[in-house]
């Protein structure tokens, strides 16, 4: 197992930046997540951990040894890609075990460290299969058998479930979790999924443009972000966001929405002014006390939980019920929130009040 430090990192194609003043401490055997919107430069970095990018500027240390200048083949990283990258005219073993072999390892080595890979991934069944009779799972599989063989100290993976089916993901993020907890291994990863975050990271680490947002454990992150962006970007459905002001009264500070209504805070009896206040989707409670109109669009009934789009005042909502609420499009639902379940942002710096 080894650690990796990413210190005052920068990346520049030309005069245009990808990333900057990336500081960051990953702990041995640690499983990393790196999220955030398409472009925001985590790909970048985890290919120049991985050396298939160069450093503009800043240090890269891992196990505390300086790699900016390591080629890939001496980092003892291995990375699993997106696309599989399997050779198509080898079968799922030839695959794994074709790392070991280019290296010169012998037969007998390279085919116990094939049994054991697949023994891990479940694999056997399906040794003697081309990658295009493999389904999606088993090639993701097969590459991930083929980063295991080469025994690598940090484990790269770089967004591997986006080309499967919704029941495929959460069969291979188990599968995945399940590797890091046998393995021991350190595993940076990323995506731009937000339960696959949520679930599988031990810290999470929030980009966006460039910069490093927050890094942090998955629920400090959900119940305490640092700014707007991690508080709209964490959690599916997302965080709906309402406009109003703060108006202090004998029984406390209310936030009363542009479009009406108003709703009890939890102290803070000195606030005042115009923000934002920001409402995760399970946080809405049907009726209660200081309630606003939650104006309804769209309805969508999954069976434990109803769905429901709409706006408040011109902000738009999506709220989520366990119960089966009987409403339609057109409807107005009075809807309030626990005091203690609303985040209060500013409105010119999106920080939180």
């Amino acid at each position: 197992m080894t650690d990796v430090s990413f210190r005052d990192l920068s990346k520049s194609f030309g005069q245009h930046k990808i990333l900057e003043d990336i500081n960051l401490e990953i702990a041995s055997g640690e499983f990393v997540v790196l999220v955030g919107p398409s472009g925001c430069g985590k790909s970048t970095l985890l290919r120049m951990l991985a050396g298939l990018e160069t450093i503009t500027s800043g240090d890269l240390l891992v196990g505390g040894v300086r790699s900016n200048d390591l080629p890939p083949q001496k980092r003892n990283i291995a990375m699993v890609f997106q696309s599989y990258a399997l050779f198509p005219h080898l079968k799922a073993s030839q695959n794994i075990g074709f790392g070991p072999k280019i290296r010169g390892e012998s037969a007998p080595v390279v085919e116990e460290k094939v049994k054991k890979a697949s023994s891990i991934l479940n694999l056997f069944s399906y040794l003697d299969r081309y990658p295009r009779q493999l389904s999606g799972g088993q090639r993701q599989r097969v590459a991930m058998g083929r980063a295991i063989v080469r025994e690598p100290s940090v484990f790269l993976f770089d967004e591997p479930l986006s080309n499967l089916d919704a029941q495929l993901r959460v069969q291979m993020r188990t599968e995945i979790k399940a590797l890091h907890q046998r393995l021991k291994s350190t595993i940076v990863y990323v995506t731009h999924d937000q339960i696959e975050a949520m679930t599988m990271a031990d810290r999470i680490v929030v980009m966006d443009k460039g910069r490093i947002q927050q890094v942090g454990k998955p629920l400090d992150l959900y119940d305490k972000p640092a700014n707007k962006f991690v508080a709209s970007f964490i959690g599916s459905p997302s965080m709906s966001f309402v406009s109003g002001a703060l108006k202090p009264a004998s029984d406390g500070v209310w936030f009363e929405p542009s479009g009406g209504g108003k709703l009890k805070l939890a102290g803070r009896h000195d606030a005042s002014g115009t923000v934002e206040a920001g409402i995760r989707p399970e946080h809405f409670i049907v009726g209660g006390a200081g309630a606003v109109n939650l104006r309804i669009d769209v309805v969508e009934p999954t069976g434990s939980e109803t769905h429901v789009y709409g706006a408040i005042g011109d902000d738009t909502i999506r709220a989520v019920f366990r119960d089966r609420i009987a409403v339609k499009p057109g409807d107005q639902l009075p809807v309030s929130v626990a005091p203690g379940n609303i985040h209060l942002f500013d409105t010119a710096t999106g920080l939180p009040l």
